[in-house]
């Protein structure tokens, strides 16, 4: 199968750890599907923090994931590993891949791998699986948000952020996001959100107190850590969840656990690329049979600020860099 494409591809390089400026277009051999994974002729790949992250030199890619960075992707299946059950090729798909999205082909497990939504361009379902995942484990798998419950998502405007507003909505919650500008706080309202709090203006923590009745909110989910920790705490309804997925102000904080105890309080938190394949799978069939209808229905979409040329991953990485986009950036092959 494999034999008539390509033995050469075009990939991004980091060519050392720094600013954007050390990615840099390169041509590699073209990997090879292993036993139960499918080789993807990439048509647009998904732009996520952790990249820059990865970039800089701080989160290395699992053993046996490709150093080429780049988590999630859309495009064709043009060959198969031995073993391979779930698609043929021709079949379109969106993938998430433990490494090497920004590149012409990528390798990704067949579980790992969802259609793309009915009508979804591949620019927009490229746009889908880090985010999807990573929202769906944390909000409703860890944390367990129900119909009714209050569900205040720190980083509305960004890729995940825009993503939690509209399942938390979905799925029946009175969802809150927290922004740091007037026209992320409306795209969050846009998107679902009952309301908006610009932290540089105003304290959540107050505010969703008053939203709430002074009860405080049953799930949080933070990607801020630092101050943020104790403030949740404080912003928690009793037998609130807080889930932390990431930590833009920093991992450690100094806190009171009286009130977590008092509240019955759960801190909870996970990483999403070191998981195993089988975890992994099983989010994927979790978000195919309760998210995928809502995609394929029009009733949730991914929000997409930018696109650039895989040439200029640099550019969307810089553009990611100043927290000016709202929803998600996506490079285009």
């Amino acid at each position: 199968m494999s034999d008539t494409l390509p033995a050469r591809m075009t990939a991004i390089a980091i060519t050392k750890p720094g600013g954007p400026e050390v990615l840099v277009p390169h041509e590699m051999a073209r990997p090879e599907p292993g036993h139960g994974e499918i080789l993807i002729r990439v048509e647009a790949a998904g732009v996520n923090r952790p990249d820059t992250i990865q970039r800089m030199g701080f989160y290395a890619p699992p053993p046996g994931s490709p150093d080429t960075p780049g988590l999630e992707i859309a495009g064709e299946v043009v060959a198969a590993g031995p073993g391979v059950t779930a698609w043929k090729i021709g079949d379109r798909v969106c993938a998430l891949v433990g490494g090497g999205g920004y590149a012409q082909f990528c390798v990704a497990h067949e579980s790992h791998a969802l259609p793309v939504p009915k009508g979804f361009s591949a620019i927009e379902a490229a746009a889908l699986p880090e985010t999807f995942f990573t929202v769906w484990t944390n909000v409703f798998e860890r944390a367990g948000l129900k119909g009714g419950e209050t569900l205040l998502v720190h980083g509305g405007s960004s890729g995940i952020g825009t993503t939690a507003i509209q399942l938390g909505r979905m799925f029946g919650a009175r969802v809150f996001a927290t922004a740091g500008s007037a026209d992320k706080c409306a795209a969050c309202v846009d998107l679902g959100a009952e309301a908006a709090i610009n932290y540089r203006e105003r304290d959540f923590v107050a505010e969703t107190k008053t939203l709430t009745g002074n009860r405080g909110v049953d799930v949080i989910l933070d990607m801020v850590g630092g101050d943020y920790i104790a403030r949740n705490i404080q912003a928690a309804a009793q037998d609130g969840r807080i889930v932390s997925i990431a930590f833009l102000n920093g991992s450690t904080a100094e806190i009171n656990f009286m009130p977590v105890m008092l509240k019955r309080l759960t801190l909870t938190g996970s990483t999403l690329r070191p998981r195993s394949i089988e975890e992994k799978a099983s989010i994927a069939r979790a978000l195919r049979e309760k998210v995928w209808p809502l995609l394929d229905a029009g009733r949730v979409k991914p929000r997409i600020d930018a696109t650039f040329p895989l040439a200029q991953a640099s550019k969307a990485h810089e553009l990611m860099e100043k927290s000016s986009h709202i929803g998600k950036i996506v490079l285009t092959l």
